[in-house]
């Protein structure tokens, strides 16, 4: 917290100064990410690799890929091909279970940016004249910001309590309901209906709406339906779905990597990128590092182990002891925990978590142009825009509609922008 903030310990809704870092595993070693350009990060790689990886650097400087049309293509010419066979490839393709090669470029324009092995030498430089207490971090590149604030109990602390300051206003929320149909008549939505846990359908009507729901949902929920060529360019929408496992570990029986130190002595990592090929597991989180107050024994870890899957496949359908089983033995298999390490274990499941930037999705302006000639109606959020925003960006599209609602503005192009026009990039 800064220094004349609240005190977490004597407040609940406060906002953490939480230290960002990332790593990547590969090979048995922790690799920081993005990429540090140290003496660690060379003596890891070996002179032979980093000089590999230097030439096929410089080869995409001189000979980039021309059109840059799939993800591969974008990773190669940023990176080179050899960076992005080691470090890129592997986790990128469990996100999506699709070849880089078969996904577009605009993923990567998308979520990576600015982001190069030049830009991260620039940063490295930046940072030895930075202050480490200044929060304003607008002109750097996501993957290079250094700290964040965050909820004390979480992102699910907060709508919790933006639900308890509506209802306080008088508004209602509705947990565990299904929007199964939005009405319209001559440009405007003109009501909706919901069916909430009794199975009871209920009328809603209201002068502005909001969805969140991912795109498929809302044109299959549409009386009338939507034009067959929109229909058809929702139906093709493609989704990944997403696992989490958490386990609750022994601190002092963390594993580490080759030298044994990292994880089990130095663990202070956000995520953990696993760019290692004999697992499926794509990324670890430790939530003990977002919030101490996440946990309640300081001797103990929360560890979450994300996979990334298909809704109805193996592992969705694996039951849960099966799956903690499985990636208990994971986590073995690449050095993170010792044997008896784990106390507990939940399993939770998210589906459509990750909207795909491939199937129908070349074709989405369809669908927009479709949604947004309605006027009291705005798609919001990553599965509402089927774009993969995250929450802070998602968040700002919502703040961009009650704008243009209070300012009435028709033209959403404003919502559709955030993340994508220089203004929301974090480099300039």
């Amino acid at each position: 917290m800064p220094d004349d903030g609240p005190d977490p310990d004597q407040v609940d809704d406060v906002m953490l100064v939480r230290a960002r870092k990332s790593r990547i595993l590969w090979g048995g070693k922790l690799f920081d990410y993005p990429l540090s350009l140290n003496l660690e990060t060379l003596r890891k790689l070996g002179l032979g690799a980093t000089m590999l990886i230097g030439f096929s650097f410089l080869r995409a400087q001189i000979l980039p890929i021309q059109p840059e049309k799939s993800l591969e293509d974008f990773f190669i010419n940023r990176f080179g091909r050899r960076l992005y066979n080691t470090f890129f490839k592997d986790y990128t393709e469990k996100v999506w279970g699709v070849p880089c090669a078969q996904i577009s470029a605009e993923w990567g324009a998308q979520r990576v940016k600015g982001l190069s092995l030049l830009g991260i030498v620039k940063h490295a430089l930046g940072s030895v004249f930075r202050s480490k207490g200044d929060l304003s971090q607008k002109d750097v590149e996501t993957s290079l910001i250094e700290q964040f604030l965050y909820p004390k109990h979480g992102p699910g602390q907060m709508w919790e309590r933006v639900t308890e300051m509506i209802r306080e206003r008088g508004g209602e929320v509705h947990l565990n309901a299904k929007v199964t149909g939005v009405r319209h008549e001559n440009g405007q939505i003109i009501g909706a209906t919901m069916v909430d846990g009794t199975g009871k359908p209920r009328d809603i009507a209201g002068d502005f709406y909001f969805s969140t729901n991912d795109v498929r949902q809302l044109m299959d929920a549409m009386e009338p339906s939507p034009p067959k060529a929109a229909a058809e360019v929702s139906d093709g929408l493609i989704y990944r779905d997403f696992i989490t496992v958490g386990l609750l570990l022994e601190k002092l029986k963390l594993g580490g990597d080759a030298t044994g130190r990292d994880i089990g002595e130095k663990m202070s990592d956000n995520w953990i990128y696993v760019q290692e090929t004999g697992v499926k597991v794509g990324r670890l989180q430790f939530f003990n590092n977002w919030s101490p107050y996440l946990v309640a024994n300081p001797d103990h870890v929360w560890i979450g182990l994300e996979y990334f899957c298909d809704e109805g496949d193996d592992l969705w359908t694996m039951d849960n002891d099966a799956l903690s089983a499985f990636a208990i033995q994971e986590l073995q298999k690449i050095n993170v925990i010792k044997p008896d390490a784990v106390l507990d274990q939940v399993v939770i499941r998210v589906p459509k978590t990750y909207p795909a930037y491939f199937g129908s999705y070349e074709r989405f302006d369809e669908v927009r142009d479709f949604t947004d000639g309605f006027g009291n109606l705005f798609l919001l959020g990553r599965n509402g825009m089927h774009r993969y925003n995250n929450m802070d960006h998602s968040m700002l599209t919502a703040m961009v509609a009650v704008d243009n609602i209070i300012a009435d503005k028709t033209d959403k192009s404003n919502i559709w922008s955030v993340n994508t026009e220089a203004e929301y990039h974090e480099e300039k």
